[in-house]
């Protein structure tokens, strides 16, 4: 097969983006070529990106191929699912026609080494199967927290994957499960998901029910706060939410914003934890029982239950990117999951 012409996604500079026209070479030794059916933005760290917010090094080891440099104009993006067209000579012809999801940017067709592709099981469909990332980063997420039999929990932000980690942890035997969220829209995704209260954080009275729901005779606060706003600001309330001995499990992704802390009397006097969950690795405490590939078949195994899809309210073209960037930049409240479609796929 001859090279492969590729529409491509490119940050140029702050709030800016362009669809440039590539040429791909042949499948080499140990590559395929896929053609592109949807692609999902990942809300926190694209925007970051967008906006200029991103900090020097990328967060996730295992993505480092989508940019080695955060330099504009790069490329970015990994939730990606195609098909696969081409294969280099030493792959095995089977893989032909195979949907695949792949941790690569935003680009109508992708060349990328056969051991990075996640065969899709045939039973869920391309749409569910952009949620691997976010599924993968929830699950983590939820590994690392280790919530607890009657336990008191509490989730800020209800994006994507605050909304995944939610619908999670309502599986567990949790005695309250209390999430926050600025936006209505989420709150009432936050409900649906299996949440037991749903509060906006900008609102006291609200905060003061909160506080009161999450005590109890015998406890006086949250026994585990999952920050994942993306918001610094948010540090303080998770701190303000935990009881004693009380673990935060920061999911966020801050980029250049700094996070000031107030860790005065109550922090200490407390015994508050405040722990970092990134999915790119799997914490020491679980590395004799999960490795990564453990971790997919479990990531598979929840998107099929949870058909992550249903989060999806904005669908555009690449070529309709300036678009989507500006909505999710500027209204928020009206967005949830935005995802690239290619009607090209295949062709």
């Amino acid at each position: 097969m001859s090279g492969q012409t590729a529409e491509t996604l490119y940050f140029v500079g702050e709030r800016q983006v362009e669809v440039r026209r590539e040429e791909l070479g042949p499948p080499g030794p140990g590559m395929a070529l896929l053609a592109t059916e949807c692609s999902g933005i990942s809300a926190g760290s694209e925007l970051l990106i967008y906006t200029n917010q991103m900090s020097e090094t990328p967060g996730d080891e295992t993505i480092d191929r989508v940019s080695r440099s955060l330099d504009y104009p790069l490329r970015y993006g990994y939730c990606s699912v195609g098909r696969v067209l081409a294969v280099g000579a030493d792959v095995s012809p089977e893989l032909l026609g195979r949907r695949a999801f792949a941790f690569v940017p935003h680009s109508s067709h992708f060349l990328v080494a056969v051991e990075d592709l996640l065969p899709v099981p045939e039973d869920i469909s391309p749409e569910d199967a952009i949620f691997l990332a976010n599924t993968e980063t929830a699950v983590n997420l939820v590994l690392d927290g280790a919530p607890s039999l009657g336990g008191q929990v509490a989730v800020l932000g209800l994006g994507v994957v605050g909304l995944l980690t939610t619908a999670l942890l309502a599986e567990f035997p949790l005695e309250k499960l209390v999430v926050f969220d600025r936006l209505a829209q989420r709150r009432e995704a936050g409900r649906a998901a299996g949440a037991t209260w749903c509060c906006d954080p900008g609102d006291d009275e609200a905060i003061a029910h909160a506080k009161a729901t999450l005590a109890g005779e015998h406890y006086q606060g949250a026994d585990l706060v999952f920050e994942l706003s993306g918001s610094p600001a948010a540090l303080n309330l998770a701190l303000d939410l935990a009881g004693f001995h009380g673990r935060v499990v920061v999911g966020s992704w801050y980029g250049k914003r700094q996070a000031s802390l107030d860790l005065g009397g109550r922090f200490h006097r407390q015994r508050i934890q405040i722990v970092s969950s990134q999915v790119s690795t799997i914490a020491p405490e679980h590395r004799g029982r999960w490795n990564k590939s453990r971790r997919f078949e479990e990531v598979w195994r929840w998107i099929r239950k949870l058909r992550p899809s249903r989060l999806i309210t904005h669908r555009f073209e690449l070529g309709q990117a300036e678009r989507a960037y500006a909505l999710l930049d500027t209204d928020p409240g009206a967005v949830l999951q935005v995802v690239f479609e290619y009607p090209q796929a295949g062709a």
